[in-house]
């Protein structure tokens, strides 16, 4: 029996980004299925997915009742067929039970985890922290898989069609190429059920939705961790940020390393590298590539100058070995941006929360 798609009773229908739900009215509390019309994956094993889900989240309670066969057949206009082989799989699976006369009823699982799939935009040092963070917080609670997007809106899309319905939660990093129309990534982020999207480092205010994102107010941040740091910066006159074009940092960096230079009169410039840089007494760099900082380091221990008083520098981001050479960091707290997104998924809290953002004074300054 092939299945059909009927125009009767459109009223029943509601769009859900790229899914349509349909709500059997019969059930108490209302059970939903999700499915979505683009998608390749059968039918049946759209269904099976969505019932896992929903019991792994605890949307479907132990013992709770199914819908029949014929039932989900009539609501969603399917082929007995299919929805049997569905039910059929589930209970081969453990996921629910039938009892004869009277129908199929949930079968929770005590092992069950949540399955989350977190998809980054690079694997750094600084990422693995997050990553590790992450584990540590879910415990035994939870399977994670992980992809990476590489700043690719198109790969980030095929990475979100190819999993959508087969994880509990996705927790994403939204950071993509400068110059791409955010239109394209803002439609895969909208696909994703928004008590499903997890934003991590970046949060997207565009969204229509308002997901659980831990993130950084990059623009913010670091014009609130040099006025911090003023009684420091305030020997030197004039201040420069390196920051490549090529390297997809967010713009708001520039944006907030300008305001605060704007805000207390210092002389300023952003340029792709430290290479050419002639160095001169009265400037404090701030340094978001190590290789930049190395360059810096090397020409002013080749100078006359001293760094900390006539040179200044303030790198990104903190690693054992600036602590070592007591360079001057500004650095979120990467262990806590993992930690914290872990464990309000965990309780199911769609809030937004700012990650600590400061900075470590050393002798650089």
């Amino acid at each position: 029996m092939v299945d059909k798609m009927v125009t009767q009773n459109q009223g029943r229908r509601q769009p859900y980004g790229s899914f349509v739900d349909v709500y059997c009215s019969t059930f108490s509390p209302v059970y939903k299925l999700q499915f979505n019309p683009k998608d390749k994956t059968p039918k049946y094993k759209q269904i099976v997915h969505s019932v896992i889900t929903d019991i792994e989240r605890g949307v479907l309670k132990n013992n709770e009742q199914l819908p029949s066969i014929s039932e989900l057949s009539v609501e969603y206009y399917l082929a007995r067929d299919t929805v049997e082989k569905a039910y059929r799989e589930l209970r081969e699976r453990g996921y629910i039970t039938s009892v004869q006369g009277k129908g199929y009823y949930v079968q929770s699982q005590s092992t069950t985890k949540l399955k989350i799939l977190l998809v980054f935009n690079k694997l750094s040092s600084y990422k693995k922290i997050i990553y590790y963070a992450f584990l540590k917080a879910l415990g035994d609670k939870a399977t994670v898989d992980l992809q990476i997007h590489h700043y690719n809106a198109r790969h980030f899309q095929e990475i979100i069609e190819k999993n959508l319905g087969k994880y509990n939660y996705y927790v994403v990093m939204p950071h993509f190429t400068q110059e791409l129309d955010k239109a394209n990534y803002l439609d895969v982020l909208e696909s994703i059920p928004a008590n499903e999207l997890v934003l991590l480092d970046k949060d997207v205010s565009e969204l229509g939705s308002s997901p659980l994102s831990v993130y950084q107010n990059f623009d913010k941040d670091i014009c609130e961790a040099l006025e911090n740091a003023q009684d420091l910066l305030k020997k030197y006159s004039r201040m420069v940020l390196t920051l490549p074009s090529d390297g997809n940092y967010p713009s708001e960096i520039a944006h907030g390393f300008r305001s605060f230079c704007i805000n207390y009169e210092k002389e300023f410039s952003i340029k792709e590298n430290a290479i050419d840089e002639t160095i001169q007494p009265g400037t404090a760099y701030v340094v978001v590539e190590e290789t930049d900082l190395s360059e810096l380091v090397k020409k002013v221990r080749q100078s006359n100058y001293e760094l900390g008083q006539e040179i200044g520098i303030i790198s990104f981001n903190e690693t054992t070995l600036k602590e070592l050479l007591n360079i001057t960091v500004i650095t979120t707290d990467f262990e806590a941006m993992g930690y914290t997104a872990a464990s309000l998924l965990l309780d199911n809290k769609r809030i937004k929360v700012k990650n600590p953002f400061y900075m470590i004074r050393r002798g650089s300054l």
